[in-house]
């Protein structure tokens, strides 16, 4: 990665102006690789699971080429190269390396004791989720509870909707309250939102959705437990903990709660730490606090795997194909989104004018109610995160002015990338590592239309009871 990082910068400086494309004149077509990827994923499980298990990577780097290589025929490669550089070094890793401290922070914790997966145990381990999501992150709190919930429910014959629910709940809405909890959030707070100002304008939307989804989870749960042979299969929880000695509700690896409060503190202190110290790769500027931020992440991973005992990670099923494959598919939607993010930011003149015209009202003024379901949409299927940024710069961009005379404006743009991330799995990043969790502990998961079955049929009509409540004047 490095050696390939050096060629890529000599590349970029020798053109750095030609990293600049015209997003308002480019074709609908160059967005082609990125339909393609994100079809790969939702219908290859499914028409040849086997094949994509073996190759998904492959595949990602198939649709990653097709867009770089016409991409550098067309533009250049010095363009191709100021791209590739800034979606890896500005995006993709430390995206990754965040998603990596935390899989491996929290999967170094073993909750212990042999949980019995009711419908009561479940909706508080849900909702208790939920309020860790917007303090440690939805991945943070994701990788921390999904093995100790999947191993209370592990004789049940009924398992994939736990985890559905889960998604809904700890991986996507529990994070909206603050920039610590999703992406987005954390990118408007880079830009000048207020640390406190989602928790003060989000919490309404956030409570109703959170509170209506853990009591319709709870009448579910609670019908399939009362299923004949629901709790027949043999329970395969060990009655004994890691170390031999009967096993009591507890956690081993504790020393993984403070590298979680120093993860937590490297994100927070990135944002607050102010300085234009850094340096510039090919017009990507590598700020200080930023790769403090990286640095300390892969320092506080190392020591996580270096202090915790081995015994604790194979109590905890602990494995990297989950990471690996999270990590290989979101490289190839970070290349191939380049052309979409770019047609977004064109604006009203851009092939996608279409979306931007319709957040507006006629006379000119904001429309919260389409900017909510706009944000939201895109950001089921884009990554959340930019989707946020296009939607924020379409707002105005003024953090000031958003905050004031346009706090529900900047609300609907808040509450859309992180509700509407949990439609698919590959909405929000946490979703895809839940899935592959799962998956791996044996949980037969839905496929991806069929996980969207759950997420229109529950999620979407609350999303529209959302609209006509907050955001509709």
């Amino acid at each position: 990665m490095a050696a390939m990082l050096m060629v890529l910068a000599g590349v970029a400086n020798a053109s750095e102006v030609a990293g600049e494309v015209d997003g308002a004149a480019m074709s609908v077509a160059w967005g082609i690789p990125f339909v393609g990827m994100l079809l790969s994923i939702a219908l290859m499980p499914l028409a040849a699971p086997h094949f994509w298990h073996q190759h998904f990577g492959k595949v990602t780097a198939a649709w990653a080429l097709a867009f770089m290589l016409p991409f550098a025929v067309v533009y250049g490669m010095g363009a191709a190269a100021v791209n590739l550089l800034h979606a890896l070094v500005a995006e993709y890793l430390p995206f990754v390396i965040l998603l990596t401290a935390l899989y491996t922070v929290a999967g170094g914790i073993y909750v212990r004791g042999n949980l019995r997966g009711s419908p009561g145990l479940n909706t508080a381990i849900l909702g208790i989720g939920a309020v860790l999501a917007s303090f440690m992150g939805t991945t943070g709190a994701s990788m921390l509870l999904i093995r100790p919930l999947l191993r209370a429910n592990d004789n049940r014959r009924h398992q994939a909707h736990v985890v559905v629910f889960f998604i809904f709940i700890v991986s996507n809405a529990g994070g909206a309250l603050t920039p610590l909890g999703d992406p987005p959030l954390f990118l408007g707070f880079l830009k000048g939102v207020d640390f406190f100002w989602t928790v003060r304008h989000v919490w309404g939307p956030m409570l109703f959705l959170t509170l209506a989804l853990l009591v319709i989870f709870f009448v579910i749960d609670s019908r399939l437990m009362g299923e004949k042979g629901e709790t027949d299969l043999p329970d395969p929880t060990p009655s004994v903990d890691v170390t031999g000695a009967q096993s009591r509700l507890g956690f081993d690896g504790r020393v993984n709660f403070a590298l979680l409060a120093v993860v937590v503190a490297l994100v927070l202190i990135s944002g607050i730490w102010r300085t234009p110290a850094g340096f510039e790769v090919a017009g990507v500027h590598v700020g200080l606090p930023g790769l403090v931020r990286d640095v300390g992440l892969i320092i506080v991973a190392l020591l996580s795997l270096k202090l915790t005992a081995k015994r604790v990670h194979q109590a905890n099923d602990f494995g990297w194909g989950p990471m690996q494959e999270v990590a290989k598919l979101f490289a190839g939607i970070f290349l191939t989104i380049i052309p979409v993010i770019a047609m977004l930011k064109a604006g009203v003149d851009g092939p996608f004018g279409a979306v931007v015209r319709a957040v507006t009202n006629a006379d000119g003024t904001p429309n919260p109610a389409m900017y909510f379901w706009a944000t939201g949409l895109l950001s089921s299927f884009l990554d959340n995160a930019p989707t946020y940024l296009v939607f924020f710069n379409t707002a105005g961009g003024d953090p000031a002015h958003l905050m004031t005379d346009m706090a529900l404006t900047l609300t609907a743009i808040s509450a859309g990338a992180v509700f509407m991330g949990a439609n698919t799995y590959i909405g929000n990043a946490p979703n895809l590592m839940v899935k592959a969790i799962a998956e791996d502990r044996g949980v037969k998961m839905p496929g991806f239309f069929g996980y969207m079955v759950w997420s229109v049929g529950i999620l979407v009509p609350l999303l529209v009871v959302i609209t006509f409540i907050w955001f509709t004047p």
